[in-house]
């Protein structure tokens, strides 16, 4: 072996690694510089120190009192707390400490999402093994997984994590479950042989090992070529790294519309004591009701409305299983119009599952049930009469796949998961399902999968009778070994025309996507039961029959997806498995057939193809296309991005490692609860409980619910400042004397902007909303007929408070007409709330038991002002005089208008579409 001088060494990071894959596993140990007894302690040393320890890059320290004072750099937020001011200026306590609460709590909230965005890079460390074994001169060492250095040589077997990034040097029956990487749910079989292909995607890369994966079956040698950052887990850490999160529709349109509000607020208070100052009104009060009519601008309640809102979203997500991490993500959610989602886990149900039974001279036999659990049956097809001798021969069948299996299945906590190779736990639950008769075979010997033989057998018998070798694996690569044929009348000589036929059954059921497997058996004579020679054992076989294994669809994921279809959402797959797996699962769910006013493309764009495709080309093609297959992690993210170049709101879901980059640069990213991995759902904003597809278009539509809520709410909130503004400002500019005071301002506020406003954000989903496209994400907020909508409400408002306060002022006195303006423009903005829950829709169509808060808020306002007019201690404090019931009664009358007007309006415009 060469010194430690003459041995070349690896490059540092940052250079240039070679495509190890394809390289001969001695030229991966020639180019590592390490023989067959591993490094010496001081070589490994020296390593470590040229490339750091094997563990993933810690970003910057996030420093908690930044991100805290970040919170306060909002518009809205600077006039709250000017609101806030004002109103302890003006002895207004109780309304300074409510603003300054709702402060408080927006920036709590918005530190809690930022705070813990890092922490997607902290599950992706979690995911290194703790301990790794090496040969190091000759001895096998168990040390720290972080000190693991590119040349070391690694042992590995069943159940391991694999440390690093590892050239295979030997595999004996090794395989690796990489769904975390790549999104296959089968174990990858491995071996030492080099690929081909140096440029083979992630999945296809046959002799390697990588970081954060695990050992299923067999065992194996490789040596270290990549750690920490360099590995395959490291690359997704920094695309993690370098994705990030951007401001939802809903808070861009919000930051706008406060900057507008500045600008009115400033307008007004100039103009207010301009006119003030003309008419020779006091200074001190001019100014003390200029800034109050300022602060009435604004709809303190607003950021609280908005939060309520978030909030009841999140608890009516959470009751339809989607658990929402980040507050904005709720509004969001109901602007989506892409959903790209990962196949295995999401649309399937992410467990290898039999499917189809089949067996010489009969119909297939359907399988029922989905993933592990042993749950289901075996049955022919529709319509076909039940034949107890072919469900016998189904048995034996069965009893064979089972019988050959060195894996396990276990339930806990009610789910059953498998330990050992995916496809034998399928081949088990199917023993479940049909059960075998009579005693098990006692296992006798083995002969392990080989990837030259594509075959696995398993020599059982009992002490009183023959034993027989149960051989399972590739159908055509098994067919050469057998000379018989188990049909309908019993063992017959193989002829061409059966291996003719059972080769066109292997070609249909692999054209559907199904993974087939052949079945075997052969009496061995006694010399051969405990024989070494598996070509021996393997020869003169008696062909049984065929399975079908699939990850199966998720039966609810094809109704969820033609929901969305409805709905003018497109539903896009990108995954790691292969085209024509990713393919037929797309044909079942209805993917390749979506209405989408783009022309579909028919086909699969693999990752190979995806990477021929530039940024700008791939943003044209990608409204075209709805399925990805062979994709790495950042496939996955450029085809979101993508998406986003063509301004779509893009929702990505996932469950593997490989999902976390392209989840955390969608707008929204969403996590599978059951078997998304810890770094996929820190970097979510939303996470599935129940991993179902169906749940994410239940939380779209709690979206759009939500969206619509806030949107009613702020029309609400605006229209009623409006009045007001509209109300004072004509009194001041004709010259009556100053309708309202400070304090009429403030309650008006605290009793119309804050508990009906709150209401009305609880208000339930319209039945409709997933039967319209989504908002363009491009749409202000306040659109025209947003602004149509809130000036005829001001207008009518201001106008019945306007006419009885003249009324009043003319024939009762000034003191009186303040007093009756004052109780007009609360109960008008009360009751007009109920108008407020549609554009469309009238009382009648949505009765006011639909949403019982509103009601209660409302009743205790309307309770609250007539008690303000005839409690001493109370007219003092508003500056309100005394009047008669009868009064009250008729200015109740008077503030039904508005909500008269609006409901006109309603009826008005449907009138004019049906025209």
């Amino acid at each position: 072996m060469p010194t430690i001088a003459e041995r070349p060494t690896p490059s540092p990071p940052g250079g240039d690694a070679p495509a190890w894959h394809a390289l001969p596993a001695a030229e991966a140990l020639a180019r590592q510089g390490v023989g067959s007894d591993g490094l010496t302690a001081a070589e490994a040393g020296h390593r470590l120190a040229v490339h750091g320890p094997n563990a993933l890059t810690e970003g910057a320290p996030i420093r908690p009192l930044a991100i805290l004072a970040g919170q306060f750099k909002s518009l809205l937020v600077g006039i709250l707390i000017v609101a806030a001011g004002v109103s302890w200026w003006l002895g207004e306590r109780t309304d300074a400490i409510a603003i300054l609460a709702i402060v408080v709590l927006n920036a709590g909230i918005g530190f809690y999402q930022e705070y813990g965005a890092e922490r997607a890079i902290a599950a992706l460390r979690r995911m290194t093994a703790p301990r790794a074994r090496v040969r190091r001169a000759g001895a096998i060492l168990a040390v720290p997984a972080t000190e693991v250095v590119p040349g070391d040589i690694l042992l590995l077997e069943a159940g391991d994590r694999v440390p690093a990034d590892a050239r295979l040097l030997e595999a004996a029956n090794l395989g690796c479950v990489e769904a975390a990487l790549t999104g296959e749910s089968d174990a990858a079989r491995k071996r030492v042989d080099p690929v081909a292909d140096a440029k083979a995607p992630l999945g296809d890369r046959r002799s390697m090992v990588h970081a954060g994966t695990s050992v299923a079956t067999g065992s194996g040698l490789a040596v270290v070529v990549a750690t920490g950052m360099a590995t395959e887990l490291g690359r997704i850490a920094g695309m993690l790294a370098e994705a990030h999160d951007e401001e939802t529709p809903l808070q861009r349109r919000l930051a706008a519309l406060g900057r507008a509000l500045v600008l009115m607020a400033l307008g007004i208070v100039a103009l207010i004591f301009v006119l003030g100052l003309a008419r020779g009104l006091p200074l001190l009060g001019l100014f003390v009701t200029s800034v109050s009519l300022a602060v009435a601008a604004v709809p303190e309640g607003l950021p609280a409305v908005v939060t309520i809102a978030l909030a009841i979203g999140v608890r009516r997500m959470a009751r339809r299983h989607a658990l929402i991490r980040r507050l904005p993500a709720v509004e969001t959610l109901g602007a989506t119009n892409v959903i790209a989602t990962d196949k295995t886990g999401t649309l399937t149900v992410g467990e290898m599952t039999a499917r189809e039974l089949w067996l010489p001279d009969a119909p297939p036999l359907g399988v029922s049930g989905e993933g592990y659990a042993p749950v289901g049956a075996v049955a022919p097809p529709a319509g076909a009469a039940p034949d107890a001798a072919l469900m016998a021969r189904a048995a034996a069948l069965v009893a064979t796949f089972a019988g050959c299996v060195n894996a396990a299945l276990r339930e806990a906590d009610g789910r059953w998961e498998v330990v050992g190779d995916p496809t034998e736990g399928a081949l088990l639950a199917l023993a479940g399902k049909l059960p075998a008769t009579g005693p098990p075979a006692d296992r006798l010997a083995e002969h392990p999968f080989d990837p030259e033989r594509k075959r696995m057998t398993v020599v059982r018998g009992t002490a009183t009778g023959p034993a027989r070798a149960l051989v399972k694996g590739a159908p055509d690569m098994l067919l050469e070994r057998c000379s018989h044929v188990r049909g309908a009348t019993g063992v017959r000589p193989l002829s061409d025309a059966d291996r003719a036929v059972i080769l066109a059954a292997n070609t249909e059921m692999g054209g559907r996507a199904l993974r087939v497997l052949a079945a075997a058996t052969r009496e061995l004579p006694a010399d051969l039961v405990a024989s070494e020679d598996a070509d021996a054992v393997e020869r003169e076989l008696t062909f049984e029959g065929l399975v079908g294994l699939q990850d199966p669809p998720r039966p609810e994921a094809k109704a969820a997806i033609a929901r969305c279809r409805e709905a003018g959402i497109r539903v896009v797959m990108i995954t790691g498995d292969h085209p024509a797996t990713a393919l037929a699962i797309a044909g079942e769910l209805g993917l390749t057939s979506q209405d989408t006013g783009t022309p579909l493309d028919a086909g699969v764009l693999t990752g190979a193809e995806l990477d021929a495709l530039d940024d700008a080309e791939l943003a044209r093609r990608a409204p075209g296309i709805a399925v990805y297959a062979r994709v790495s992690a950042a496939h996955k993210l450029r085809v979101v991005r993508a998406w986003r170049a063509n301004e779509a709101v893009i929702a990505m879901t996932g469950d593997g490692v490989n999902d976390a980059p392209a989840i955390k640069g969608a707008n929204v990213g969403v996590a599978m609860g059951r078997t998304g991995t810890e770094v996929t759902k820190e970097a979510s904003d939303m996470i599935v409980a129940d991993d179902n597809f169906a749940s994410i278009v239940a939380a779209v539509e709690e979206g759009r619910g939500v969206y619509a809520n806030i949107k009613k709410t702020l029309q609400y909130l605006l229209a009623g400042n409006a009045a007001e503004l509209l109300f004072i400002a004509g009194c001041v500019i004709v010259g009556l004397p100053m309708p309202l005071a400070p304090i009429h301002l403030l309650w008006i506020n605290l009793v119309t902007d804050g508990l009906p406003a709150l209401a009305l954000a609880t208000d339930p989903l319209d039945p409709e909303a997933m039967r319209r496209p989504p908002r363009d994400p491009r749409a202000e907020l306040t659109d025209r007929d947003f602004l149509a909508t809130l000036a005829w409400t001001g207008v009518l408002t201001a106008s019945a408070v306007a006419g009885t306060y003249v009324y009043v002022l003319a024939s009762m006195g000034e003191a009186l007409a303040r007093t009756s303006a004052f109780a007009v423009l609360v109960y008008a903005e009360l009751l007009r709330s109920f108008g407020a829950r549609s554009d469309e829709r009238t009382l009648f169509e949505l009765p006011p038991h639909t949403n019982m808060k509103l009601v209660a808020c409302v009743a205790l306002g309307v309770a609250l002002q007539p008690w303000n007019h005839h409690q001493p201690q109370l007219q003092a404090f508003f500056e309100v005089v005394p009047m008669g019931w009868g009064h009250c009664a008729a200015l109740l009358a008077m503030g039904m208008l508005p909500l008269a007007g609006l409901e006109l309006r309603k009826l008005w415009r449907r009138r004019g579409r049906r025209r």
